[in-house]
């Protein structure tokens, strides 16, 4: 079998880097944006640097705003109908993983109309046509999606996430400017932060993995952990080094998938609107205690990374690097259990019947069963 690496087509990485928007947009004759952002964004002035950019060089666009931190079915509708009404011939998305994920959403349905319904595009949908041409700025450094072939949202009337996952969705054009990411609130800076640390320990040990994203991810992971703590306080070298470290991380778990974190990170997403990061740093700790027998060998590479030791037996060994994974969290003030963010332990049954129908568990590198994903949510409450 053959093992397939796709990336997008260019990215720019720094302080200032939307400066080179102009000189990019001109240059594909692109005529009118529809840019996508969140209110959110809009009032701690971080899509205004890119608005400024966009105005002082003429550059044609309509906003729209109305994205939820979980985005929605009716999100992307929404949006799309926008998109028709002004004849944008690109998107421009600045946000998160929930912003640059809707404009994916809504670029592959403009050039795919037949999956209009949104629902349609669950899993590897077949669309027949690149994507309206994305220019992906994210304001976090955690979700990746700028480089990512995937893109999550919830169909609100079956309350759960859809994982979307097509190479035709892959922005154009990323610029992972730092100084988009330097106004994040701390709990976000950490949160999405340890999102990127989850992508990577995640693809690492992801059955589809091989030694190219192992390359990718043993990076990032490094990096990540380097410098998480010192980019929620506000260190610029650490910033830009989380910058390039989630955008790697993704380079990686793109093209191999994930597993059971966000299977079940995903349902506390579409049941209780729990910001995507958050779900994956609280689970994160539980999830690889279980899968660590699986993968003994990684999780000894994973433990020279975190500084753990890795002298003991093979259980000491896990318990080691999990607990420098939960410590990292905990300093970063995540909850570590589900009560903390208002789950309801009379949903577990339901949960894990969800996460284990979800797109990323096949590729837990542990066989799970429903009952295990249960003792696992019993574990996290």
């Amino acid at each position: 079998m053959a093992n397939r690496i796709i990336l997008n087509e260019t990215s720019y990485f720094g302080k200032n880097a939307r400066s080179i928007l102009p000189e990019e947009i001109n240059k594909r004759h692109y005529k009118k944006a529809l840019l996508v952002s969140d209110e959110s964004l809009m009032n701690c002035g971080v899509t205004k640097m890119v608005l400024d950019v966009l105005d002082e060089n003429d550059i044609k666009y309509e906003l729209f705003t109305n994205v939820k931190p979980n985005p929605t079915v009716s999100n992307v509708k929404e949006g799309l109908k926008l998109c028709e009404d002004i004849e944008a011939d690109y998107i421009i998305a600045v946000g998160g993983g929930s912003v640059i994920d809707t404009a994916k959403a809504i670029s592959i349905i403009k050039t795919n109309p037949e999956f209009n319904d949104v629902v349609s595009l669950v899993g590897v949908a077949d669309t027949k046509n690149k994507a309206l041409p994305l220019i992906a700025l994210p304001t976090t450094h955690g979700t990746a999606a700028e480089v990512t072939i995937n893109y999550v949202i919830t169909d609100e009337e079956k309350v759960v996430k859809m994982v979307c996952v097509d190479p035709n969705d892959i922005p154009v054009l990323a610029i992972i400017d730092t100084d988009l990411m330097a106004t994040l609130p701390r709990s976000v800076a950490a949160s999405t932060g340890l999102d990127a640390l989850t992508h990577a320990i995640e693809g690492y040990i992801t059955k589809a993995a091989w030694s190219m994203t192992d390359m990718f991810h043993i990076q990032a992971m490094k990096m990540i952990y380097d410098n998480l703590e010192k980019a929620c306080n506000k260190d610029e070298d650490a910033l830009e080094n989380m910058g390039v470290a989630q955008y790697i991380a993704g380079m990686g778990f793109s093209n191999v998938g994930l597993g059971i974190v966000h299977s079940m990170a995903h349902q506390l997403g579409a049941v209780y609107d729990t910001p995507h990061g958050v779900a994956n740093a609280l689970l994160l700790p539980y999830v690889m205690k279980f899968n660590g027998p699986s993968c003994v060998g990684k999780f000894k590479v994973m433990g020279k990374l975190f500084g753990a030791d890795i002298s003991g037996t093979d259980d000491e060994v896990i318990d080691n690097v999990v607990a420098k994974v939960r410590d990292l969290a905990i300093r970063l003030d995540i909850p570590q259990h589900i009560s903390e963010i208002g789950g309801n332990r009379d949903d577990i049954d339901m949960l894990s019947e969800k996460a284990l129908n979800d797109p990323c568990t096949p590729g837990n590198p542990r066989d799970v069963t429903k009952e295990d994903i249960k003792k696992i949510f019993e574990e996290a409450f």
